[in-house]
């Protein structure tokens, strides 16, 4: 069983108000609903409210601890985006993100419930709002800078020296996080079956760590873009100082505006940002730059088939507050866009979801290791909080499977490479 950090007694506050007490009262009457899992609530007064059991399900179990009492009001009438900005605004404290996130999930009826009711009364106006955030091509600058462009500095104090911001692909639990990041490109390339002679395109450069890799390891061309130009800066300065400007060529280039055809196409979760209405685009795109015999190796974050449409319909706190614009896809959606859109065949699939709840944890303590250099260098103290509660809410979404991330390979017609085994 895992141990309950023990939070001491709430501050005391004003009483609540008459929206607060409605709205606390409604959202405990839907937690009595909690059947996998412990959650335990303590009310500004110090009283405690248990919901749920441990057994069978230990390791789901969390203690909230309320500071103010509009944590009910925002929760009530903000669903999943007011959770999210109470708790980062110090609203509310838990024992274990991780662990609440997983219950949640695990009770999907409490789940929608809590986005429902009062929940939908702000629905609307959040959908609105991220509908102007769409990523056509005027949009798509924007949404990467208010992400990537938060500072190279910031992404320092998680990120490894690979700097690779995407799931690592850990063989072993003695795995460290710099050996993961190194597999997980190395893996693109052998699925690729890159050779010295092929001319790459990666779609996102990220800060160059997989050109760097493609080229160091493998001798390729790579040509490689970005619409961020904190990243361009840093990718640039990576690329001279390995001496690798003969082989890798920077751009600072929409996808869609991209020419010319390649041998082998990357894009390592550029595709969530990319937005369900321009997937059918995004994909045929890819297809226009390959050669006849050309692969491209997709790595994506995945929800469930089933659960793709509710997601669309909702906005969630990440939408809101980490990746305007963005959308998660799933297996099904992305091969609708294949199927219709792209002469490309579906040659691998692999999902290694575990794997991202592994890299989340491994940053989530990079940024807590390094929590008092925010604050010096110039970042608002409720960053870490933000920041705290994204990895930890998308850590527990993996963890009980709810989303996963997969690498995927597709073809085209003439492509005859050698089938990928298990062992690649």
């Amino acid at each position: 069983m895992k141990n309950v950090l023990e939070l001491g007694r709430p501050t005391r506050f004003l009483s609540f108000s008459a929206l607060d007490d409605f709205c606390r009262k409604r959202l405990l009457e839907k937690l009595e609903a909690i059947t996998l899992g412990r959650l335990e609530i303590v009310d500004l007064d110090g009283s405690t409210r248990t919901f749920g059991s441990l057994l069978p399900n230990e390791e789901l179990r969390a203690r909230v601890v309320v500071r103010r009492g509009r944590a009910y009001s925002r929760i009530a009438l903000g669903g999943s985006v007011g959770t999210g900005e109470s708790y980062v605004d110090g609203d509310w404290e838990c024992s274990d993100l991780v662990s609440l996130t997983r219950l949640f999930v695990a009770n999907r009826d409490v789940l929608n419930a809590l986005d429902g009711g009062l929940g939908t009364l702000f629905a609307p106006l959040q959908k609105f709002l991220h509908r102007l955030r769409a990523n056509d091509e005027s949009q798509a600058r924007a949404n990467i800078h208010a992400h990537y462009d938060l500072g190279n500095d910031f992404f320092s104090l998680f990120l490894d020296e690979s700097w690779m911001y995407s799931a690592g692909f850990f063989r072993t639990p003695a795995t460290t996080l710099p050996e993961a990041q190194f597999e997980k490109n190395d893996r693109i390339c052998r699925k690729l079956g890159l050779r010295p002679e092929h001319h790459l395109l990666e779609i996102g450069t990220g800060w160059g760590g997989f050109a760097i890799h493609a080229a160091k390891h493998y001798g390729c061309r790579v040509t490689t873009t970005t619409i961020s130009s904190a990243q361009l800066e840093h990718a640039r300065a990576r690329v001279e100082a390995e001496g690798l400007g003969d082989r890798i060529e920077l751009l600072s280039a929409d996808y869609r505006s991209l020419s010319g055809t390649y041998d082998r196409l990357v894009s390592i979760e550029m595709v969530e940002a990319v937005g369900v209405d321009y997937l059918d685009g995004y994909f045929a795109k890819c297809a226009s730059l390959l050669k006849p015999e050309g692969a491209m190796c997709l790595q994506s974050i995945l929800i469930q088939d089933q659960y793709f449409d509710q997601a669309v319909r909702n906005v969630d706190f990440i939408q809101t507050h980490i990746f305007p614009g963005a959308a998660i896809p799933s297996v099904a959606r992305i091969m609708e866009s294949i199927l219709r859109k792209t002469d490309l065949r579906l040659f691998h699939h692999e999902d290694f979801g575990p794997d991202y709840a592994r890299t989340l944890r491994e940053w989530s303590k990079n940024l807590a290791v390094n929590r008092e250099q925010i604050g010096r260098r110039g970042y608002p103290d409720h960053l870490y909080r933000l920041w705290q509660y994204y990895f930890a809410y998308c850590e527990g979404g993996f963890l009980e499977r709810q989303i996963g991330v997969g690498q995927f390979v597709f073809t085209k017609p003439r492509y005859r490479g050698e089938k990928i085994g298990e062992s690649v």
